[in-house]
């Protein structure tokens, strides 16, 4: 099963066992990564045990393969959308619902209106 997985590839396991450096995470049965604490999610995380813990069914990316000691390091953040791209397309979506997509024709026409 190890020899299948590739760095990059996103899978789904179950997390094994959380310690303040990171949460293990079994992705078949020969088969366990180690999602580092930085790797959790985005920002700071200051308890590991407030964002994981043992039992989730967690979404992963492989980062790293050390194939001589069957090591995997696994990113659950990778997955996750920046806060700055989140926050990007809450101001678009808040935009759009003020003005609407409407065409340059149609804008004209109203603003053509407004000025008289």
């Amino acid at each position: 099963m190890s020899n299948e997985i590739k760095v990059g590839d996103i899978m789904e396991g179950t997390v094994t066992g959380v310690q303040p450096y990171g949460a293990f995470v079994s992705l078949s049965e020969d088969v366990q990564g180690l999602v580092h604490i930085s790797e959790v999610t985005n920002g700071y995380v200051k308890n590991i045990h407030d964002h994981i813990k043992e039992g989730d069914k967690v979404q992963v990316k492989v980062l790293e393969i050390d194939e001589d000691h069957n090591k995997f390091a696994l990113s659950i953040r990778a997955l996750e959308q920046p806060k700055v791209e989140k926050a990007k397309e809450k101001a678009i979506a808040e935009k759009a619902g003020e003005h609407g997509f409407n065409t340059l024709k149609d804008k004209l026409q109203e603003w053509i209106k407004q000025s008289e």
